[in-house]
This record gives C-alpha cells, sequence and structure tokens, in this order.
C-alpha cells in the first residue's frame, strides 16, 4: 500500500535541522511536498546558498529515512540554493562564470513567449510541436509555465512522469511528441505556490534531469511576461531562437514589444511573430471579422525587421481540439486551420532550427 502524505510527513520530523533547530518540517525548509497515488515523494529543500554542505547531508539522511519507509517507491529531493563544492585543486582560483549549456542530445532549443497571458501561446507551442512531428522531426515540449501548466491537457497525456533512480526523470509522449510539465506531477486543481528560486530550480530540473533522448527540437513553452523562467532559460540553456505570440490588438502587443526587448537583452534571436487569434470566419454565413483587429502583429514585424510566421485565424475548433487533447493538426491535419501551424513548422525547418 503506497505511503500516506501523513505518515511521509512523520518521516520528515524525525530528520533533525541543526541549522535552523527543530526537524526539517517545523523549520519551514521543507516545501512543495507531493505524494502521490503510487508513494513516489518530491519535494524542495529551501536553503541558504551559504548552508549547501550541511543541508546536503541532512537531505541525505532525509532520502535514506524515506526510501527505508513501507510504501515509498521514490524519493526526488532537490535543494535550491545548492552549489557543487569544488575541487581542492581549484578551490585558489577565480570561479569561471558558466554561461548557456547545451542539453545532452538535443540540437535546438526554441523558446515559444508572449508578452501577456491570453494570446494562445500554449496552444501554439502544441500544435507547432506536433506539426514539426508530422514531418518528420523529433520533437520535445517543454511546458515551462510552472503556475499555469496546460500542455498536458492539451497533448492529452496523463499519469506520473517515472525516475528509476530518484534523480533522472522519465518524460512522456503522445502525437509523436515527448513532453514534460510540473503539471504531471502535481493535481490538476492544485496550486503551484513557489517563490523564485524554486521556480528556478524546477525548470533546471526539467531541463537538465529529463531523459529527453535525442531530440531534433525542444520546443518550451515559456509563461506569459518577462520573468525569472524566461530568464534562467536564457541564461542556463542555449537558446537557438525565441518565437513571439500575440494577437493584434494595441494591448497586447505592447507587452510583445517588451517581450521582444527582453530576449534582445538576453542575446536570444528572434525567429519570428505570429500573430494569434487574427481573424474569425463565422461557420454559419460565412461572414468574416476581425474580433481583435487585424495586422497589428504583421506591422510591428515589419518595424523590427522580424518574419510574419503566420495568422493564426481564432476558430472554434482549434479550441475544441486542444481541449480534447488531439490538437488541430493531429485531430483534422487536412483542415485550413492546421496549415497556419504547418507553415510555421515548414518555416522553422528551412532555418535550420528545428
Amino acid at each position: 500500500m503506497p505511503a500516506s502524505r501523513e505518515a511521509v510527513q512523520a518521516v520528515l520530523k524525525s530528520v533533525a535541522d541543526p541549522v535552523a533547530g527543530g526537524d526539517i518540517m517545523s523549520s519551514g525548509v521543507v516545501r512543495a511536498l507531493n505524494v502521490d497515488e503510487a508513494g513516489a515523494v518530491r519535494f524542495v529543500m529551501e536553503i541558504p546558498p551559504s548552508q549547501s554542505a550541511a543541508y546536503t547531508k541532512i537531505k541525505d539522511q532525509a532520502e535514506s529515512a524515506l526510501k527505508a519507509t513501507e510504501g515509498v517507491s521514490a524519493v526526488s529531493i532537490v535543494l535550491t540554493g545548492h552549489t557543487e563544492k569544488a575541487p581542492p585543486e581549484l578551490k585558489m582560483r577565480k570561479a569561471e562564470p558558466q554561461g548557456p549549456q547545451r542539453i545532452p542530445g538535443v540540437n535546438h532549443i526554441l523558446a515559444i513567449a508572449s508578452g501577456k497571458g491570453g494570446v494562445g501561446k500554449s496552444t501554439v507551442s502544441s500544435n507547432i510541436a506536433c506539426a514539426l512531428a508530422q514531418q518528420g522531426r523529433r520533437v520535445g515540449l517543454l511546458d515551462a509555465d510552472v503556475y499555469g501548466p496546460s500542455q498536458p491537457r492539451m497533448l492529452g497525456v496523463s499519469g506520473r512522469p517515472a525516475s528509476p533512480d530518484g534523480k533522472t526523470i522519465l518524460p512522456l509522449r503522445n502525437h509523436g511528441v515527448t513532453m514534460m510539465s510540473i503539471g504531471l506531477m502535481t493535481n490538476e486543481d492544485q496550486a503551484v505556490v513557489w517563490r523564485g528560486p524554486m521556480l528556478m530550480g524546477a525548470l533546471q530540473q526539467m531541463m537538465m534531469q529529463v531523459q529527453w533522448g535525442a531530440l531534433d527540437v525542444l520546443i518550451v513553452d515559456l509563461p506569459p511576461g518577462t520573468g525569472d523562467v524566461q530568464m534562467t532559460l536564457s541564461q542556463k540553456a542555449h537558446v537557438d531562437g525565441a518565437i513571439v505570440v500575440s494577437t493584434p490588438q494595441d494591448v497586447a502587443l505592447l507587452d510583445a514589444r517588451k517581450g521582444i526587448d527582453m530576449f534582445k537583452q538576453l542575446n536570444v534571436p528572434i525567429l519570428g511573430m505570429i500573430e494569434n487569434m487574427s481573424t474569425h470566419i463565422c461557420s454559419n454565413c460565412g461572414h468574416e471579422e476581425h474580433v481583435f483587429g487585424h495586422g497589428g502583429v504583421a506591422a510591428e514585424a515589419e518595424k523590427l525587421g522580424v518574419p510574419l510566421l503566420a495568422e493564426v485565424p481564432l476558430d472554434l475548433q482549434i479550441r475544441l481540439a486542444s481541449d480534447g487533447g488531439a490538437p488541430i493538426v493531429v485531430s483534422q491535419p487536412d483542415s485550413a486551420q492546421a496549415q497556419a501551424f504547418h507553415a510555421i513548422a515548414s518555416a522553422l525547418v528551412a532555418q535550420g532550427v528545428a
């Protein structure tokens, strides 16, 4: 029988915290504790970076105690603020700043971003990923929108990722796309209440500790805005380029410009812009109307000197397909709506970034 959350908490209360005093539960070190139905235990230990050596030993004690607990199938503990101890011969040297790294086996990383929420960025991400897979590319999709993960629903993926050794995470796969999301590790209605350091630690873990395998391209579905996740991705991983999604109206374009400026500051090339919800055609009478305006993204792309990759319509079938777990390029691959995403995928392949 899998261990209960209460049983896991009792074990953690038996692990002393000599740094803060008491045990690691009462001292507040343990955060985001999750015990799934299979008995896998995951949590973050939020610590001062200066105490990483002491808490590494405490982490090992907690891991050993949990693994010895009946009903615990796996244990995954992340230390925020943890730094690797330098080899003795490097102690007297000045630390070299570590720049963006390649993810093993991943040829290209593409970030899909938006300045504001609600512009359909995640829908665009899942459809581009599936379109590239249909064109024979080996595709991964990282749902980096930790506070609002939606890719498990859009790709029709359920279940928990396995961890054979408590450190490496095995991603899930559907529609030819290998996918990882924090939404696979939490209940659908469970909020992720994390501070910035915990968020960055989780993102790095999903990038570097997931067995992505050999991929032509890893698409990263970013949260809206210009915050911690965008900075962490650009500073820790070698991002080949970013695509900015916006709706045509001025309010969305104001924020899209900020997103573009952020990537310029982070030295990430802008591969192009996408105008989502560009036009709506009535399914009854065929009348075309521009609910959010039209052409604003095209004008902005021209002004910035970047390609306009596509104008994606506002269409009921796109929404229904995403809610149903099979993006429009999968459920209706020959439809006019799907062709916009196929055009984007072809453009990315032509640019040599997918």
